[in-house]
């Protein structure tokens, strides 16, 4: 005797993928990420003024990335003044992406089923 199909496809149902990333879900760093991977690279006060964060604020959420292998940091001089610029790497895009696919998930759990 066969067992009867359970649920739409009568497989088994795909495991959600929906512990979300902290490093990545915080907002700041949320913002940070989703302007960089819009962009080839981003200045420090380009991100500033576009996420409206403080200086010391920007300064830690990037360091924390950095850390974390999202954002790749470059420090230089242009004439006499510093300028930091900050890009996305390929782990930093890869984790976005799995970030609103995950979203994607759970606003699916969230529709009517018919």
């Amino acid at each position: 005797m066969t067992e009867p199909a359970v649920g739409p496809g009568s497989g088994p149902e795909p495991r959600l993928d929906l512990e979300v990333d902290r490093l990545v879900h915080e907002p700041a760093r949320l913002g940070i990420l989703t302007v960089l991977s819009s962009v080839r690279s981003a200045e420090f006060l380009f991100l500033q003024s576009a996420l409206g964060l403080s200086k010391g604020n920007l300064s830690s959420h990037l360091s924390r990335l950095e850390a974390g292998g999202l954002v790749e940091i470059t420090k230089k001089f242009v004439g006499k003044k510093p300028q930091t610029t900050a890009s996305i790497s390929e782990a930093g895009a890869a984790a976005v992406e799995r970030y609103w696919r995950q979203l994607d998930q759970l606003r699916e759990l969230g529709r009517p089923v018919g």
